[in-house]
């Protein structure tokens, strides 16, 4: 999938991301990097809302979980479980959201979906501003087989 057609899906089937002006930069099966500007974001102390960090945040780990179960053309729900976010910077500006895909974890995944028709995972997702490690998120997913 191509970071416009992912940015295409993410606006109209998750609304949210659409008013947080979130754009897709990079977009694979492995790795996706997401970003927001500041200006539909901020907050009274003229950072980015905490909310919307998150959210960056979260939309990155869902969309490379999304992204990998389309290439394995497993058709499921994916749902969020339990998710935590630790804010380590102000986010001024611009913010991206960078999530990778731990394939250690994927057999093991994998194996249980097929036997259950359902499986968790945890994806990582960090908040980065100028360059830094401005947040991290962790966010346990679920695919529920629609079949």
């Amino acid at each position: 999938m191509t970071p416009e057609v992912l940015r295409t899906y993410l606006h109209d089937h998750i609304p949210l991301s659409r008013a947080m002006a979130v754009e897709v930069l990079e977009a694979s099966a492995a790795h996706v990097l997401l970003e927001a500007p500041l200006e539909p974001n901020i907050n009274m102390h003229g950072t980015m809302f905490g909310g919307s960090a998150a959210t960056l945040a979260l939309l990155a780990a869902w969309s490379v979980m999304h992204l990998k179960l389309e290439a394995e053309g497993i058709a499921s729900q994916l749902v969020i479980h339990r998710t935590a976010t630790e804010y380590l910077l102000p986010i001024t500006g611009p913010a991206q959201a960078t999530a990778h895909l731990d394939e250690a974890n994927w057999p093991g995944f994998l194996q249980t979906y097929q036997r259950r028709g359902r499986a968790r995972l945890t994806v990582a997702a960090e908040l980065l501003f100028e360059g830094k490690v401005a947040g991290r998120l962790t966010g346990e997913f679920v695919a529920i087989s629609e079949a």
